[in-house]
């Protein structure tokens, strides 16, 4: 039987850290191009502007994550905030996404080594 390719990824609204623990390198980060200091010039021209521009990068930050996911079988996305939700959502629009198992979980923030372990235990507990 096919090894099932497994990702889990911690993420907020800023920072998504994408764990295969299968891959040599453990795991990278992909960081959301909304800042502060995009948030805030924005904001001096308009607010709806600030709006229109989160929610655009919002979405490219949520499509480079979907790139990454479309290498996978078994997604598990946890983290703080809704953004987790936000992206399963996003992911749940794109038929490329209907073969990809995704599981949604909360989560603290949390230290890199305790990602790891929330990670690895989510895929043993399914066995």
């Amino acid at each position: 039987m096919k090894t099932q390719k497994r990702l889990g990824i911690w993420m907020d609204h800023s920072t998504a850290n994408l764990m295969d623990l299968n891959a040599k390198k453990e795991s990278h980060s992909i960081a959301s191009k909304f800042n502060f200091s995009t948030k805030e010039e924005a904001l001096k021209r308009s607010e709806s502007l600030m709006h229109n521009k989160r929610q655009q990068m919002q979405e490219e930050y949520y499509k480079e994550i979907a790139d990454a996911i479309l290498k996978y079988d078994h997604v598990l996305l946890f983290g703080p905030t809704n953004a987790k939700t936000e992206l399963h959502n996003f992911l749940n629009k794109d038929l490329h996404f209907k073969d990809i198992k995704v599981d949604v979980a909360s989560a603290d923030k949390m230290t890199e080594n305790e990602k790891n372990a929330f990670v690895k235990k989510h895929f043993e507990n399914l066995h």
